[in-house]
């Protein structure tokens, strides 16, 4: 009799015949979709894989996040393949997947080209459709030392040093070898519809004084159809950057007098941070929040305090001012506490929901500085909540559904949930822990959001909701974050007395709906393509004179709509009319009017709509109302 074994797979535990293979057994299992591969004890398998004892198996599919992880880690070591062989004595950094693809880092003497990188490219081709079997092996420490100082990588031997246990796992494909904890997929053959992007530079470790590196960027799919549509979003993304439409609309900009990182508002660009920030403020008010204002620098020893000193490292360094050492300010958060702490609080005074649009400065390193997305002075749509126990539920579903109507008002409605739990290393008690993260599980499964769990993924001081919005080109931006605190109000020992005349430690939650300005501005102009609703536009609408002598109509009109609460502008320079048209299109202006004798015999203008074109003539009543309609109502189309 042959021998069995015991397989657990899909929730399902079936025997089978010592040595069947995946392949044969998956279809006892009656799945909708066919899986690509399987992990056994953290070790990517192909489907051909023998059963010879009893195991748990976990089946990968193509549609989910750790298959297409687990395939760009594969493709950055198929990239490091193909560049060592091409480039011997190239020395290998690391190489990891990222969000959007992978990318691997390399220590070279000459620069990498776009040649370069089309020649690499088709080697990691060549290298693919081979089929080479990625095999996962375990050294000692000391062996793998010697195999790594033998093939004359150091970065790999300085990574072993610092980061390997007593057992190294490396993965092997060929005479290619990496210090990497996988998992892989299990042959290059897997690795096919794939793209190299670009080259930049990059530092060892992050490390500005450390050795300069070139980081060699690509993206890979499952499906050819999948990379094609990625390259066509990726061209149109190009086209959307908004640090080359923020310029070109006159919306804002950086000068290195200045210092890198920091953002000049222009008029048009000052004119939506208003309106943004308005916005802000009503719907804060109208959900019972306060607003307090902070200074922008504190005592070195508030930051002591905090532990930002201690766990944060994007602080400038100290400034003194009468022998005190002072410190500008990287979170808000030590404000609003002294705020609470001002004065002995009660149990009937919670909650105390308080809100700041607080500017915060962080020492980016230059490297990773990105137009408006990753700046070092920017301001935080800030907010605090001091709460009882029974009231957390109630705030935290509260937030939630005030961060979705904001979102919702700027045309995001798509959002990546997570729910971030409790790490191995926490401060606070497992009950309040437990308490917090079912508050936070409630409150989204109440709001009906979808949300997936990331186990363990919380920061030390508490668990964390964090809310990604994804825009037209299908991308996602993190902007909300609804963040526990156990470890401030225990620092800073907040208290409130209690029904019981005792003290009470308040749960403390840290929010933010949009997250930094800078970087949610930078998210809409790419959303909108500098294309902004109604609402949100700088100037609404243009009106061009087809003569000198309906200058004084188009001024009139100008005044009564300014006087109305549009902003509008009107166009006087001595340019044809078409020329103007042009521009207003160019830059962007979603109602351009024009008047002629016609018009201004019949009170009324001709109507352009930015990309629809001409509308005919209208009513200068009736564009006024409508206009002052679709204001109001925050409408992201122009309808007429």
């Amino acid at each position: 009799m042959d021998e069995l074994v015991k397989i657990t797979i899909e929730g399902s535990t079936l025997s089978a015949e010592k040595g069947t293979s995946l392949t044969d057994l998956i279809p006892r299992l009656k799945l909708d979709h066919k899986p690509l591969f399987a992990k056994i004890d953290a070790l990517v398998v192909g489907l051909d894989t023998q059963l010879e004892k009893d195991m748990e198996i976990k089946l990968i599919y193509a549609d989910s996040d750790e298959a297409l992880d687990i395939l760009r880690h594969s493709a950055a070591h198929l990239l490091a393949h193909a560049v060592l062989e091409l480039f011997p004595g190239t020395q290998t950094g690391i190489g990891p997947a990222v969000e959007d693809g992978f990318f691997y880092d390399f220590l070279r003497d000459t620069p990498f080209t776009l040649q370069d990188l089309s020649e690499i490219e088709a080697k990691m081709r060549e290298l693919a459709k081979k089929d080479i079997l990625i095999k996962r092996d375990i050294f000692s420490k000391k062996e793998a030392l010697r195999v790594f100082k033998k093939m004359g990588q150091d970065l790999k031997v300085e990574l072993i040093q610092e980061k390997a246990g007593e057992q190294v796992i490396c993965y092997r494909q060929e005479g290619f070898i990496d210090f990497c904890l996988g998992p892989h997929v299990s042959s290059t053959g897997l690795i096919k519809h794939f793209k190299l992007l670009s080259v930049s530079g990059a530092y060892w470790r992050g490390d500005e004084k450390g050795k300069q590196l070139q980081r060699i960027y690509g993206v890979v799919f499952f499906e050819k159809k999948e990379l094609e549509e990625y390259l066509v979003l990726l061209e149109e993304a190009k086209k959307r950057d908004h640090r080359k439409l923020g310029p070109e609309l006159d919306l804002f900009s950086f000068n290195e007098d200045l210092g890198a990182g920091l953002v000049l508002w222009h008029p048009k660009g000052a004119t939506i941070r208003h309106i943004i920030e308005n916005y802000w403020r009503e719907e804060h008010v109208r959900d019972g929040y306060d607003f307090i204002c902070a200074p922008h620098l504190a005592k070195l020893d508030v930051w002591r305090r905090s532990g930002h000193t201690e766990f944060y490292e994007a602080m400038y360094p100290p400034m003194q001012f009468g022998g005190i050492e002072y410190e500008l300010k990287p979170m808000n958060c030590p404000f609003h506490i002294m705020v609470y702490k001002s004065k002995q609080r009660s149990y009937r005074d919670l909650p105390l929901r308080w809100a700041e649009l607080g500017t915060v400065y962080r020492n980016e390193r230059s490297g990773v500085l990105h137009g408006l997305l990753r700046v070092r002075g920017f301001t935080v749509d800030d907010a605090h909540i001091f709460c009882r126990t029974d009231q957390l539920e109630e705030e935290i579903k509260r937030v939630i559904f005030l961060a979705l109507r904001l979102l919702n008002a700027f045309g995001f409605n798509e959002y990546d949930v997570f729910l971030s739990t409790r790490p191995e290393k926490y401060v606070g008690t497992i009950e309040d822990w437990d308490r917090a993260t079912q508050a936070l599980d409630k409150a989204l499964k109440d709001a009906k959001m979808d949300f997936k769990v990331d186990e363990g993924e919380g920061v030390f001081y508490g668990p964390k909701i964090d809310i990604k919005v994804k825009d037209v080109l299908r991308r996602s931006w993190q902007c909300t974050t609804i963040q526990l605190d156990f470890n401030l109000a225990e620092r800073f020992d907040v208290n409130y007395v209690g029904e019981d005349g005792q003290p009470h430690r308040p749960f403390l939650i840290h929010r933010a709906l949009l997250g930094s300005l800078e970087r949610f501005f930078g998210v809409l102009i790419e959303h909108y393509n500098g294309n902004f609703p109604i609402w949100l536009a700088p100037i609404q609408v243009v009106i061009i004179p087809v003569a000198e002598r309906h200058n004084d109509y188009a001024a009139s009109m100008d005044k009564k709509f300014k006087e109305n609460g549009l902003r509008s502008s009107v166009d006087l320079r001595r340019e044809k009319v078409g020329y103007k048209v042009r521009d207003a299109e160019i830059n962007k202006i979603s109602l351009i009017l024009v008047v002629g004798d016609k018009e201004v015999t019949n009170g009324t203008a001709s109507l352009r709509i930015h990309t629809v074109g001409d509308r005919g003539e209208i009513s200068v009543d009736v564009f006024l109302e409508k206009v002052k309609e679709l204001d109001k109502n925050k409408s992201l189309a122009v309808n007429f």
